[in-house]
């Protein structure tokens, strides 16, 4: 998410003119044509789409319909590639590492050159990374407006859209204790104006969708924190930013993305299901649904796809930030996804729901420090959506085959008539149910045959 000023070291190596980059027709990936697609490349052909053909249909949509490949703006255009260890080591010929508008600039015609050369019709950003603050909120305000008439004209030019956009209320000194759950009102009514802006640009640039992210919502000691004071400024907030939304006629979907830890040690939007219990504590269920990241699902210590299968099976589920993590380091690595399995798992349920739109597969996901090369930006992502298109295929047929989910649909036959009916209905009691067990003693042990389940799976993967 920050910039950085470049070191003596990488102004060097770089040894561009910024300024040819300024230039109208400028090309900021030579060398680099639309990805074709091209079924029959061999394993060392990295810049084409082997198995995501958008047009091609499956199960009545094309794959473009079913997909909703996203490109997000903050890791893709400002990833430096630092961490906790390391200085930067992504160094891009048009970026001079300043936070001068004319960067900004450079940087979102860049990306719009990259969406269009990869293929993929929606993006999504943070307001503070297409952005630069200034002095004040006035001057930042200013300066947003600008990028965000870029922002529209390069959407107009190319035909790429807004699949959603989000407000940073997690970097900035000022919400290092929280943004709607801050202890400081000033903060909060700060935090407050900030989404309201976010708002008016998001129904300006036609965004389907308006993220919400409590990065620094949530505690490190219980000792200073009044719980459930923060939760109920949190509701409050939300209701003011729906109540807002209604007002100017912005049509997106909320969506609440819920992550255990990291930045603070709880986040208060835990998981999906401490997510759904918050919303219907304080009546907002009909308002927002969910944006699920698998890598922060299994930071809570769940598989990869729990999260998307509960929000799914409340009705729930709006959108994915398709990435996936590494479970046994413990921290949020926002990695390409591109394992065919767990794409697998993600594409049942968005084929059981429908579809995601408005949402859609948002790659929410940081090329590795080491990846330096320009080449590598476009074959992480190709690599991850072809990855998502072979999921796409093998949960269609699995769907359409229909020996799955007849077994599952077996397990709980005994709910079709009887006892079961009556349960499944509500139409009982403890009473009756008593009766029921006493006069059939004890109940039969039926194998739940995860094994033989897993085997079908891999018939089809």
């Amino acid at each position: 998410m920050s910039s950085f000023a470049p070191t003596s070291d990488n102004a060097s190596s770089m040894g561009a003119s910024y300024e040819a980059f300024d230039v109208k027709d400028a090309e900021f990936f030579k060398g680099i044509s639309k990805i074709p697609y091209k079924p029959d490349a061999g394993p060392t052909e990295s810049l084409v789409f082997k198995h995501y053909n958008a047009s091609e249909v499956v199960m009545e949509k094309t794959m473009e319909e079913w997909l909703r490949f996203s490109v997000c703006f903050w890791h893709t255009f400002r990833g430096t590639g630092a961490d906790p260890f390391g200085f930067p080591t992504l160094v891009r010929p048009w970026d001079d590492g300043s936070n001068s508008m004319a960067n900004a600039k450079r940087r979102l015609r860049a990306g719009f050159e990259f969406f269009t050369k990869l293929g993929v019709k929606y993006w999504t950003f943070h307001d503070r990374d297409i952005a630069p603050e200034g002095r004040d909120l006035a001057e930042t305000n200013r300066n947003l407006d600008e990028i965000v008439d870029l922002a529209g004209q390069l959407q107009q030019e190319t035909g790429v859209k807004l699949l959603w956009a989000t407000c940073n209320l997690f970097a900035h000194p000022r919400y290092m204790n929280g943004a709607s759950t801050n202890p400081d009102a000033h903060v909060f009514a700060y935090a407050a104006a900030q989404v309201k802006k976010g708002l008016d640009v998001a129904l300006k640039l036609g965004a389907e969708n308006f993220v919400f992210w409590g990065g620094r919502e949530g505690f490190h000691s219980m000792l200073n924190t009044n719980v459930r004071s923060e939760l109920d400024h949190m509701a409050t907030f939300f209701r003011l930013a729906v109540a807002y939304k209604k007002k100017i006629g912005f049509k997106g979907v909320f969506l609440i993305e819920p992550k255990p830890k990291e930045p603070t040690k709880h986040q208060y939007d835990y998981d999906a299901m401490t997510v759904i219990a918050f919303l219907r504590t304080y009546g907002l269920e009909k308002e927002i649904k969910l944006n699920i990241e698998p890598n922060h699902t299994t930071l809570a210590g769940h598989s990869y796809e729990h999260d998307i299968v509960m929000s799914s099976a409340y009705n729930m589920l709006g959108s994915i930030d398709s990435n996936t993590g590494s479970p046994d380091l413990g921290w949020d690595t926002d990695q390409f996804p591109m394992d065919v399995k767990n794409a697998t798992f993600v594409m049942q349920v968005v084929l059981r729901q429908g579809g995601l739109q408005p949402g859609g597969l948002n790659f929410d996901c940081k090329v590795r420090r080491e990846s330096t090369a320009l080449k590598d930006m476009f074959i992480s992502h190709i690599g991850a959506m072809d990855t998502f298109a072979r999921g796409l295929k093998v949960a269609a047929n699995i769907f359409k085959d229909g020996a799955m989910s007849k077994h599952v649909e077996d397990r709980y036959q005994s709910y079709r008539s009887g006892i079961g009916a009556k349960i499944e209905s509500g139409d009982t009691s403890l009473e009756e149910l008593e009766a029921f067990a006493l006069s059939q003693g004890e109940p039969e042990r039926i194998s739940g045959q995860q094994e033989h389940y897993e085997t079908m799976l891999n018939f089809y993967v």
